[in-house]
């Protein structure tokens, strides 16, 4: 049933879609009319959930608080860390404080956008992905924004705070390069902890409990950067630099702005590729997505 409505949806789409009249401009018009479709799917369904959430305000400021606390926690432990040494892996504590700041708040911000992308799994073994196939949105807008979470707000405030201090208590020669590198570094990082997310989400079509698979590479991935990578083996940084390339999230550009050298020996210039890799790294994860979606066969329920 899954299969025939997209066959039924994609139908509709080149009969009603008038950029397939004009050749070459066809696809590209297409796609950018999903993209502001799901665009706009996304903004209202998330809209729903805040109005839903914010009718109980006390609750909503109650598990912001406990989101916020709760994630505070891996803090606490690098000051306790801090309470017994002067130095961990060569780095004082504001400049760790620095990376895991970076870190937590770009991953807070993919969390918050698309963290329901874990419960596909459950989606797809109960058979409900298949009320989401019959509405005239795009699945992954609806997947994304299903059971939006406002309470990750607190991880958010929680990384702001912590990436505050470390620019308070690291002197930092700054220069017009490194000014720009840092907002470009919490969104590049958002965007690839978000294409992991979307990956991870692919990866469930085939494998339908892997949200445990899913959750070691983005939380564990978060709680990977919060650390300097002098303090892995090599082997680990080179597979979170070329395999699985999170260490462009925080490691290269906040070592270039604490000017700080990569353990791998990269050039300068690698510190200014996140955007780049963030936009390779969510192609990839689009390509993933519409493979995982066409071999879905649904429950046969």
């Amino acid at each position: 049933m899954a299969e025939l409505l997209r066959d039924q949806d994609q139908d509709q789409d080149q009969d009603q879609d008038p950029g397939t009249e004009r050749g070459g401009l066809g696809a590209p018009l297409g796609a950018l009319a999903r993209t502001r479709e799901g665009v706009r799917a996304y903004r209202l369904i998330t809209a729903m959930w805040i109005r839903s959430t914010l009718a109980y305000r006390a609750s909503f400021a109650l598990t912001a608080f406990g989101n916020f606390a709760a994630t505070g926690l891996d803090f606490v432990a690098i000051l306790l860390m801090f309470s017994q040494m002067d130095r961990l892996g060569g780095y004082g504590l504001g400049e760790i404080a620095f990376l895991y700041g970076a870190a937590s708040t770009a991953f807070g911000v993919a969390d918050l956008a698309f963290g329901s992308m874990e419960r596909l799994g459950t989606r797809v073994r109960d058979g409900t992905l298949d009320t989401l196939l019959v509405r005239p949105v795009p699945v992954l807008a609806q997947v994304a924004a299903d059971r939006f979470a406002l309470r990750r707000l607190g991880r958010i405030t929680q990384g702001l705070l912590v990436l505050a201090y470390g620019f308070w208590s690291v002197d930092i020669a700054w220069t017009p390069l490194k000014a720009l590198l840092v907002p470009l570094m919490l969104i590049s990082g958002a965007g690839i902890f978000a294409a992991v997310f979307v990956l991870g989400a692919a990866f469930q079509f085939v494998a339908q409990d892997a949200s445990e698979v899913q959750n070691s590479v983005t939380y564990g991935g978060n709680t990977l950067l919060q650390y300097p990578p002098t303090v892995f083996a090599d082997e680990l940084v080179r597979g979170v630099t070329f395999v699985v390339p999170i260490a462009f999230v925080n490691w290269l550009p906040g070592l270039y702005v604490l000017d700080r050298a990569y353990p791998l020996g990269l050039p300068p210039w690698a510190a200014f590729t996140p955007p780049l890799v963030a936009l390779a790294c969510l192609a990839l994860a689009g390509l993933a997505w519409r493979a995982g979606l066409r071999s879905y066969r649904s429950t046969g329920s």
